[in-house]
């Protein structure tokens, strides 16, 4: 079997297609698979990403960018390789990408979940002979609870927040996990949330995909002594332990994350309430989708995958890892 994708300096690389995924450094032809920043870098000499990710793509590597938008399953000719864009579950506009070659077909998921998400199209398996997967929660103990347990959860914390008179500060990424929360939360109400700042844009981007979501208030320069109790608020996790939140005072934090599984951890322990709410796929998930593509060859990336690599291999399934090419933040 040979290989369509190759790991260099600069990431993933397709020799038949002579272009990179994702890549790390600056190159001439680089096919994104979403607009997290460890993955969509400013100064590409051009770009391929789908079509409705195109206003987190302008956000992420400017407005002057050459980027060519795909629908999803749209076939694009690049030298000798066919590659198409196929939904990854992750954010607004992930994708996986599709490469064939003489017949062969390898599909690099880039980052994906197979958890409801009112945010974005779910996952869609793509059948191939070699699947390129992340492995983030890539070990049997991490298990999913039902999303709409989990926003629940956050719902029902936000209305305590209310009864003790506390500001309700929710961490969770700027691109991506807000959103989500914001589109989960609109099934039990109305009320609008307030944003920090950089939310704000990457919020917009999304409205203007059609996604609902809460209404929501920019935080913006609120009179001196405001009162914020009872009040949702969303911010990045940097805007913790800032002189920002001092200003919410009194108030109860959380963060929404996978990590927050990891009941012990410090992360955990650096907040009042842990949500484990994950844009990642967890090990069932990460299962379910290997077998789901066929694929008798798979190669990892992204964590730790040794358990990963383990238990396909006792399937039958020729699997080694890649390493780890990106920084691993978002989750």
């Amino acid at each position: 079997m040979s290989d369509l994708v190759i790991q260099t300096e600069a990431g993933l690389y397709c020799p038949a297609g002579d272009f990179h995924i994702d890549p790390v450094h600056k190159v001439p032809r680089a096919v994104i698979t979403h607009a997290h920043a460890d993955h969509a870098r400013p100064g590409m000499g051009h770009y391929w990403a789908t079509r409705i990710s195109a206003g987190l793509m302008r956000a992420r590597v400017g407005r002057d960018a050459a980027i060519t938008l795909l629908d999803h399953g749209q076939r694009l000719p690049l030298g000798r390789a066919t590659v198409s864009l196929h939904p990854a579950g992750h954010v607004l506009g992930s994708a996986q990408v599709r490469i064939e070659v003489d017949g062969e077909v390898w599909v690099v998921s880039g980052d994906y979940k197979r958890c409801p998400d009112p945010s974005c199209a779910p996952f869609e398996p793509v059948r191939c002979d070699t699947f390129i997967t992340e492995a983030t929660f890539a070990q049997p103990e991490y298990v999913w609870d039902a999303p709409a347990r989990v926003t629940q959860d956050i719902f029902d914390w936000w209305q305590q927040c209310k009864v003790d008179g506390k500001a309700a500060v929710l961490f969770c990424y700027a691109l991506g996990k807000a959103q989500r929360v914001l589109a989960e939360l609109a099934r039990f109400t109305e009320e609008p949330a307030i944003l920090h700042g950089a939310m704000t844009p990457l919020v917009k981007v999304y409205r203007n995909a059609g996604i609902r979501m809460l209404p929501t208030q920019p935080f913006g320069t609120p009179p001196k002594g405001a009162s914020f109790a009872g009040r949702l608020i969303l911010a990045p996790p940097g805007a913790k332990g800032t002189p920002w939140l001092r200003r919410l005072a009194p108030s109860a934090t959380g963060f929404a994350s996978g990590w927050m599984q990891d009941g012990d951890s410090r992360r955990r322990a650096a907040y009042d309430r842990g949500f484990c709410l994950s844009d990642h796929a967890d090990w069932p998930g990460l299962i379910r989708s290997i077998e789901e593509t066929g694929a008798k060859r798979v190669l990892t990336m992204h964590g730790n995958s040794e358990a990963l690599i383990a238990h396909l291999r006792g399937l039958g399934i020729e699997a080694t890892t890649l390493g780890n090419t990106f920084e691993r933040e978002a989750a």
